[in-house]
């Protein structure tokens, strides 16, 4: 019997087969991963269009505005960031990614190939500007997308309408008033002891907009002490943070084991812990207390409060530049008056942004003292219309050479306690002199507020 010739082809189909299928399976891969993915936190998933040439556009960056290209196709484009603004910005997207810091003038090209399809946020990410207006969406779409053009054309009649639409909310009621001053509890042996907790606190900083605040007792800025001289001081911080803080005495003078640098000074008050504060005020001072672990995050976002110790030591009697002062004047009013620029409390005064900031309201003649404090990251010029600033004490140290401003650079960290009076009726405006802390194309906003003298 003969044998039986087998034919060859069908087992090299197979074999051909699973070669094509191990080819189809790496070509799979090699697609998955370089494939699109998302540029910024947010976005959804999508294939990059096929186009060869890549979009390009332009994004301008204003005080406090981003415009321009802020919509683009799936795939390869590139965007071209201006700083056409008067002071430095950047463009990221909320993983920090995105351009360099831009002075006035620069450009910086951006490629955005291989993002997926989706919105995403985009700011500036220099301390206040994204609470100033600097915050926009980027859409990233599947189908063609136009070209967009810089105006250079504006709508004046609509820039009236925001500024007077703005200042007319003024004064506008907000939930919550920082400064609120802290009654102690005296203790057997006089010592007065002070309750201080620290939590993150919902916090209106204008009309609508709530925060998460990091805050002393609920409050930004935190509660005022108010101190005699001699006084025998206990202050128990209870931290209900979800990190540990600490508390430094900024112009106070403290033992060094009081002097709130954790780990230096002082072991870190670790969330849900208690920690005690013991000093002796021995000497007069216009000081304020503010976290100092992890500072650049807990103070900007409000951990901050004011401090004052003993009377204030005015030049009565005195004539300074042809101007005399009175002796016995009677200070109608005492004002604390704490400047912030960064986190989320952003442009502020006393820890509200216009108009929410709250109006003072004197009668003519009245005699009143500012004391300025800087807890923010930037310098402000603060500046009150009509009404010269006599400038008595720097730092709380009284000055043997008074002077009259009616403008004052005050830096970060620093104080000054200045004499005014009120001595012409009206409502006088009191604002930040760098004019982008104060007003936008969206209206007033920020560091503004106003001082009203009633005609008696």
């Amino acid at each position: 019997m003969a044998e039986e010739v087998r034919d060859p082809w069908p087992g090299l189909i197979r074999l051909g087969i699973l070669a094509l299928v191990g080819v189809l399976a790496i070509w799979a891969v090699f697609t998955i991963i370089r494939g699109p993915v998302a540029g910024a936190e947010g976005g959804a998933g999508g294939e990059a269009a096929g186009s060869t040439e890549p979009f390009e556009g332009t994004i301008h960056l204003t005080e406090f505005a981003i415009e321009g290209q802020l919509e683009i196709p799936a795939g390869d484009s590139r965007i071209t960031v201006v700083n056409d603004g008067a002071v430095a910005h950047n463009l990221v997207f909320r993983d920090g990614t995105g351009t360099t810091l831009l002075n006035p003038g620069e450009s910086e090209v951006l490629s955005l190939n291989g993002m997926a399809a989706g919105t995403f946020a985009v700011i500036c990410d220099v301390p206040g500007h994204e609470a100033a207006g600097m915050v926009a969406s980027l859409v990233v779409s599947q189908g063609d997308v136009a070209a967009s053009e810089h105006s250079d054309e504006v709508d004046y009649e609509a820039l009236d309408r925001a500024m007077e639409e703005s200042i007319l909310e003024f004064p506008a009621e907000t939930a919550g008033l920082g400064n609120a001053l802290l009654e102690p509890t005296v203790l057997s042996d006089g010592t007065k002891e002070f309750r201080l907790t620290t939590e993150i606190t919902p916090w209106e900083v204008e009309p609508g907009k709530f925060v998460d605040a990091w805050t002393y007792n609920g409050i930004v800025p935190g509660p005022m002490i108010k101190l005699d001289l001699g006084d025998k001081v206990r202050v128990v911080v209870q931290n209900n943070l979800p990190m540990g803080t600490d508390v430094h005495w900024h112009g106070i003078d403290t033992p060094n084991s009081m002097d709130g640098v954790a780990p230096i000074t002082q072991p870190l008050i670790h969330a849900g812990e208690e920690f005690v504060y013991e000093f002796t005020a021995d000497a007069p001072a216009i000081g304020m207390y503010h976290a100092h672990h992890h500072a650049q995050m807990q103070v900007p976002n409000g951990m901050f409060g004011v401090m004052i110790i003993g009377d204030n030591e005015l030049p009565e009697g005195e004539t300074i530049s042809g101007v005399e002062i009175p002796n016995g004047i009677e200070i109608a009013g005492e004002i604390p008056m704490v400047l912030n620029d960064a986190g989320v409390i952003g442009y502020s005064l006393n820890g509200k942004s216009f108009p929410a900031t709250q109006p003072y309201v004197f009668d003519k003649g009245d005699w009143i003292v500012i004391h300025y404090y800087n807890e923010g990251l930037q310098i402000h010029p603060m500046h009150l219309h009509q009404f010269g600033q006599l400038i008595f004490a720097k730092d709380g140290f009284t000055l043997e050479h008074p002077y009259w401003a009616d403008t004052i650079n005050v830096a970060p960290g620093e104080r000054y306690s200045v004499l005014v009076q009120v001595d012409e009726p009206g409502v006088w405006v009191w604002h930040c002199h760098i004019l982008t802390h104060v007003e936008s194309h969206e209206g007033m906003f920020g560091m503004v507020t106003a001082i009203i003298v009633n005609d008696t």
